[in-house]
């Protein structure tokens, strides 16, 4: 009996030690590592730009290795992005078609927006310019010239920033584009390119996905660059978490202070260095504006 006893003594003992561990969170230890995201998936929509630019590819490795997140990337037309919020199919957007943006948050679809970056657009095509337009800064006229020319025209055709540009600068230019000279593709900047390149037509692209283009091999050359109607800011918003218990608000906000970061701004503003001589897009984020 008094082995028994014993170790019964000992068991109570062990029990009674254990229960006065510390009970470590479920979180804790992701919190300890510094990634405040381990194990969880962000679904970012954003424009084929930041996609087909190699942007994405660049410096989203190092969020995830931060945060410890796995970001989903939906590279899409502006517009599809738009709706994958306004459906609640995404947490956080990146795109470029700033009154879209604005009415996107106005409408309650989003509850959070930053400024994050900003290029250019250009209007590229063939180098024997059918059209007569290279050297010109007016890009609603150089559309003008490019319908009466009746000259091959690859329009995105997707409800995307860049396609929203285009419309406007066509309207710019008092000119509705119609007939078999202007050929609607519905596809993204990297599929358009290639399109024109292979019809030796013109086009419309954001400058990062052209200069990628040109390390594949493109003989599109820019035609007309510098009007301020080509100017191509990007911004970042978070979904409104009412939406979809799914979304994740707190990712999209971890996310959001990332992107706009003076260390990840930094980033942004070397890509391209190296291989074309300037950045491919332009930090332009509150935060990075404070800094300078």
């Amino acid at each position: 009996m008094r082995k028994f006893g014993v170790i019964g003594l000992a068991v109570l003992l062990m029990l009674v030690a254990a229960a006065c561990q510390p009970i470590t969170p479920p979180d804790a230890s992701e919190a300890a590592s510094g990634q405040p995201l381990a194990g969880r998936t962000l679904t970012l929509a954003t424009t084929t730009s930041t996609q087909d630019s190699g942007l994405l590819d660049d410096i989203l490795p190092v969020f995830e290795a931060e945060s410890g997140a796995d970001v989903e990337v939906i590279a899409v037309g502006t517009g599809q992005a738009l709706q994958l919020g306004e459906d609640g199919n995404a947490d956080v957007l990146l795109v470029h078609a700033r009154a879209r943006e604005d009415a996107f948050m106005e409408a309650g679809h989003g509850v959070r927006r930053e400024d994050v970056m900003y290029n250019d657009f250009v209007i590229v095509g063939p180098a024997a310019d059918p059209a007569g337009i290279i050297g010109m800064t007016d890009a609603a006229a150089a559309f003008a010239q490019i319908a009466a020319a009746e000259a091959p025209f690859v329009s995105r055709g997707d409800d995307s920033g860049t396609h929203t540009k285009e419309k406007s600068i066509w309207s710019a230019a008092g000119v509705e584009p119609a007939g078999d000279w202007y050929i609607s593709a519905g596809q993204g900047m990297g599929a358009v390119l290639t399109m024109a390149d292979e019809q030796q037509a013109y086009t419309l692209s954001d400058r990062a996905t052209y200069l990628a283009r040109t390390l594949e091999g493109t003989e599109l050359v820019i035609v007309v660059e510098g009007d301020p109607i080509l100017f191509n800011p990007y911004g970042v918003m978070a979904v409104n978490p009412d939406k979809n218990a799914e979304i994740d608000n707190e990712g999209a906000n971890i996310f959001i202070d990332w992107i706009i970061s003076v260390p990840t701004q930094e980033l942004i503003g070397q890509f391209g260095v190296d291989e074309f001589g300037a950045p491919l897009f332009t930090p332009d984020s509150q935060p990075w504006r404070d800094a300078q």
